[in-house]
């Protein structure tokens, strides 16, 4: 039984005669199990850097069962994402809605008025009503930001309430 000197193959002979001795097989092993579609070219080549970047611990005469084992790995894992990427492919996403074009239509009419209603109150009564509605904050918070009292606060918003339930049909806050 001959004795083996090498502990890993980090040395560069050792690696380069690895690579010269089992790249073809590996590449077909790859080629015959997996088909030409999986590259088992490239598989091979990044099984053989699987194992320049292990090998301190791999010795030679692992490297064989090593290479193997890895590149197979490699090549399942790209069948793998293919498969999902495909299952992703596959599903379809909704491109309508349950909405009809009038009621699309009728909204953003609705929208574009109640910009127009909303610009047209005083810039007090629009900034504690956005303050209020549209940013969710307590009176409390809306006096101590604008330096009012909480009454003047509760005025503005109810009154710029009252010019957007008048001018607006059906409006209502949550």
């Amino acid at each position: 039984m001959a004795k083996n000197l090498h502990k890993d193959v980090c040395e560069s002979a050792v690696f380069e005669r690895l690579y010269r001795t089992l790249s073809k097989d590996v590449h077909n092993f790859l080629y015959y199990k997996f088909g030409a579609d999986a590259e088992p070219a490239d598989k091979t080549q990044e099984a053989f850097i699987k194992l320049w970047e292990n090998c301190k611990k791999v010795t030679p005469d692992k490297a064989k069962a090593f290479l193997f084992t890895t590149a197979s790995n490699l090549m399942l894992n790209t069948l793998k994402h293919k498969k999902v990427v495909l299952k992703h492919q596959q599903q379809s996403v909704p491109k309508h809605t349950n909405e009809d074009p009038e009621f699309i239509m009728r909204s953003a009419e609705y929208y574009e008025r109640y910009k127009q209603v909303l610009a047209s109150l005083t810039e007090e009564q629009r900034v504690a009503f956005t303050l209020s509605k549209i940013e969710g904050k307590k009176q409390a918070e809306i006096a101590e930001i604008l330096g009012v009292t909480k009454k003047v606060v509760e005025y503005r918003i109810y009154s710029a309430f009252a010019v957007l339930k008048e001018q607006l049909e059906n409006f209502r806050t949550k």
